[in-house]
């Protein structure tokens, strides 16, 4: 053990610490959002003084930064090698809303940031902008997929309908958030997106 700020505390691997911070970091700004939490408080929840986290990460944006990359990470593994095509693609969003309504705190992080990153010189703008549209893009690309494949009429305005996708899961989860208990986030997705193409999606794969 040792002694740092007047604390006792046990130390710890360096990968274990920085995991501890981005946890704690990760549930401090879904809380409180970027603007409100310190760096102060999340040393404190840590069990750190601010020096000891900026030892990990070089500034509080630094550490916004090291939880959206740790959140990012959690939807690229659940993808897998290479991303399902066409309709597939559109089963997947379902199935990832399905398992975002057992990590509230993923949810809650992400909604927070998404809307405190439109305001002026926020550190994670850039983040969000380039995450929507490489969303969009990923969107599209699996609409135009599935209309080469019969499976899509071509009179879907797939650039259009993709932006009604994304923006139909990022509203449903601000709805669950705030009423959890009468929002089936997957369910009405997938109403959603078969209303939009004229079709009904495949079925889930069985795991």
């Amino acid at each position: 053990m040792t002694r740092e700020g007047g604390r006792t505390r046990v130390r710890r691997p360096p990968v274990e610490r920085r995991a501890e911070i981005l946890r704690i970091a990760m549930e401090t700004f879904a809380e409180r959002g970027y603007q409100s939490a310190s760096l102060a408080e999340i040393a404190d929840r840590v069990g750190l003084t601010q020096a000891g986290v900026l030892h990990y990460f070089s500034s509080k944006a630094g550490l916004l930064t090291g939880v959206l990359d740790l959140r990012d990470s959690t939807d690229i593994e659940e993808l897998g090698d290479e991303r399902p095509r066409g309709l597939a693609f559109l089963r997947h969003l379902v199935e990832t809303t399905r398992r975002n309504a057992e990590r509230e705190g993923i949810v809650r992080l992400y909604t927070v940031l998404a809307a405190e990153s439109v305001t002026a010189r926020h550190p994670a703008q850039d983040w969000f902008r380039d995450r929507y549209q490489g969303l969009h893009a990923l969107v599209v690309e699996a609409l135009d997929e599935a209309q080469k494949l019969g499976e899509v009429g071509a009179d879907v305005d797939t650039g259009t309908t993709a932006r009604v996708i994304v923006a139909t899961m990022d509203g449903l989860q601000l709805q669950w958030l705030l009423e959890p208990g009468s929002v089936d986030m997957a369910g009405a997705t997938e109403v959603a997106i078969s209303r939009l193409i004229g079709r009904e999606l495949p079925p889930a794969e069985q795991r």
